[in-house]
């Protein structure tokens, strides 16, 4: 397979700064990380809550430093029964509006109806959908307001997540049967694991939606603590259950591969929301970026050798 590997690798800005626990990093400046990720050789970030939220804006600041917007999380309501996707379109106008004219081609979509991730409460009691009538009402209008984000350029990319209605593997495996191919699957490496997941047999199943890439690795004697002890999703993160690709159990070599041979042309987003004063970002971050990008080319290059 003689092709080039057509990836960008990026970062999301929660290595310097945690937007739901303002606590770790809240004190770093925007550019600080900006400056220290492009130096380290990201090509994007991701957006967060100290970016400008004006695209002329937006651009400028992110132009300073050659970084591209690859895309930005948006807070959806949609398992509400009652919210109704004229109401999550017209919520998202901004915001859609924004990624568009700065030139993300993705929209990170969470769900944060009833979800547990920034609550004092134990993972296990996240919300579920019990009836096959829940799930299906909630995939029919994942599936009408991906249509929406796609008709303005921008692919919705649906984030499973701990604490939320989408998290187990088992989730992933129902929303996909259920939406329509206008919903791409943002596949995050930590939250399949973490979740109960093997990251590369996921990947496999699903890799036809898979639409943008989150990597961050996981500690599994953290998340085994986090299981056990019934901790929260913050304990979890404040105590270490997610690092960047190359600092855990998740096999990343297996996961670019896939990726490679099934044509992804996207980005590769370092997301490893850590504790800045125990990992340092600037360490972390170049650690998760040279562990990627030596994947990269060791993939380019023996598929050269093996084409020659």
């Amino acid at each position: 397979m003689n092709k080039k590997f057509n990836v960008k690798i990026g970062i999301n800005p929660i290595s310097w700064m945690n937007d739901d626990l303002p606590s770790l990093g809240g004190e770093t400046p925007l550019e600080v990380a900006l400056s220290e990720g492009a130096e380290i050789g990201y090509q994007g970030f991701e957006l967060g809550n100290k970016f400008p939220k004006k695209s002329a804006a937006l651009l400028d600041v992110l132009g300073k430093y050659k970084l591209e917007c690859i895309s930005g999380w948006y807070s959806g309501l949609l398992a509400h029964a009652d919210r109704t996707v004229e109401q999550e379109i017209e919520a998202v106008g901004p915001h859609l509006r924004l990624l568009a004219e700065s030139g993300a081609r993705v929209m990170v979509y969470g769900e944060v109806a009833d979800a547990i991730q920034g609550q004092a409460q134990p993972l296990y009691k996240r919300p579920r959908f019990v009836t096959h009538a829940q799930w299906q009402a909630y995939a029919d209008k994942m599936t009408a307001f991906a249509r929406h984000t796609l008709s303005h350029g921008v692919r919705l990319s649906y984030h499973h997540h701990m604490g939320a209605y989408v998290e187990s593997p088992a989730d992933v495996d129902q929303l996909m049967a259920l939406t329509g191919p206008e919903l791409g699957l943002l596949f995050d490496s930590g939250h399949m694991t973490f979740g109960g997941g093997d990251a590369v047999t996921m990947l496999k199943k699903h890799i036809a939606r898979v639409s943008h890439v989150h990597c961050k690795d996981v500690r599994p004697a953290v998340t085994k603590l986090a299981r056990n002890g019934n901790w929260t999703f913050l304990q979890s993160v404040i105590n270490g259950a997610f690092s960047v690709p190359g600092d855990g159990c998740i096999d990343f070599r297996g996961i670019l591969q896939l990726l490679y041979e099934h044509g992804y042309e996207g980005w590769l987003v370092v997301e490893a929301e850590q504790d800045p004063a125990v990992a340092p970002s600037y360490q972390y971050a170049q650690m998760g970026y040279q562990h990627l990008a030596g994947l990269v080319q060791a993939i380019e290059s023996g598929a050269l050798r093996a084409a020659a």
